[in-house]
């Protein structure tokens, strides 16, 4: 007698990999909260999604239903930064706390990526035209309304003028020599930011946070799901091989590292990989 057919449940790798896979179809919010998973192994990602949903409809049913665009605003912008209390978390801005999103709505301090997540997916469900913008460093976003764009600082709740964003881009224009005549214009700083970009950056603050404290088995997960986001970012790919490789997975370490390698021959430091390379797999054998 043949027996029940027994199925894998999913993993949170394997989920994480349905939302991201196609461009036309991407799920911001729920991907960024995906990223979660990693450091809360039960979490319940449709759960957290029904906590934003429900933050929205408190503030959708306070609002007449002819309210003017830039009504809507402004009583988001009370309701978001000063009754719930969203800000950024001034006092330990680098937890690692401050990237998941279950942890910045209990908390309600994050950083500007993660508060701009949940403003915006507030702000779309109350009537608003609002995108995430990935401004050099320092996620910000934009509302579309009918006279122009207003600019939001989810960090401070601040509105910036063209004055201040351009103050802020100073530094990065010195830095990329993109001053003079050759100017770039600050309207393409501005420019809404793609889905998988937006995750991108979550995941790069969270690896960044890790690489520096040497967490080895959390930047190996966060790296882990920039290779299945940037599948083609082969960096990224080389990154998680060396970190598999402190965690003495030499072989899954060797294999990545061979991609990076097939696809990067001439990298400035593919003579080192290469040895490196070997050197793992004489201790496979």
């Amino acid at each position: 007698m043949v027996g029940p057919l027994q199925f894998d449940a999913p993993t949170a790798l394997d989920y994480f990999a349905a939302l991201v896979a196609d461009d036309a179809s991407f799920p911001t919010l729920e991907a960024a909260v995906a990223v979660a998973q990693d450091e809360m192994p039960g979490l319940d990602v449709q759960g957290v999604l029904a906590q934003v949903d429900e933050l929205a409809q408190r503030l959708r049913l306070r609002l007449p239903a002819d309210a003017a665009p830039l009504q809507r605003l402004r009583q988001l912008n009370h309701y978001f930064f000063q009754e719930l209390g969203f800000a950024g978390n001034v006092n330990d801005y680098h937890d690692r706390r401050n990237s998941l999103l279950p942890e910045v709505l209990r908390t309600r301090r994050g950083i500007p990526i993660t508060l701009a997540l949940l403003y915006v997916e507030i702000a779309n469900q109350i009537g608003l035209e609002a995108r995430g913008i990935s401004f050099p460093g320092h996620f910000l976003v934009k509302v579309h309304l009918p006279r122009g764009e207003v600019v939001v600082d989810p960090f401070s709740g601040q509105s910036l003028s063209r004055e201040h964003l351009e103050e802020r881009l100073l530094p990065y224009r010195r830095e990329h020599g993109l001053g003079g005549d050759d100017e770039v214009p600050l309207g393409l700083f501005l420019q809404a930011a793609a889905p998988r970009d937006i995750v991108a950056r979550l995941l790069r603050n969270l690896k960044e946070i890790h690489r520096s404290v040497r967490d080895w088995p959390r930047l190996a997960a966060v790296l882990q799901r920039l290779v299945v986001l940037l599948p083609k970012e082969w960096d990224e790919r080389r990154d998680h091989a060396l970190a598999l490789a402190q965690l003495g997975r030499r072989g899954q370490a060797a294999d990545e590292l061979a991609t990076y390698l097939d696809h990067r021959p001439n990298a400035s430091d593919a003579p080192a990989l290469r040895r490196e390379l070997a050197s793992w797999r004489r201790e496979g054998r």
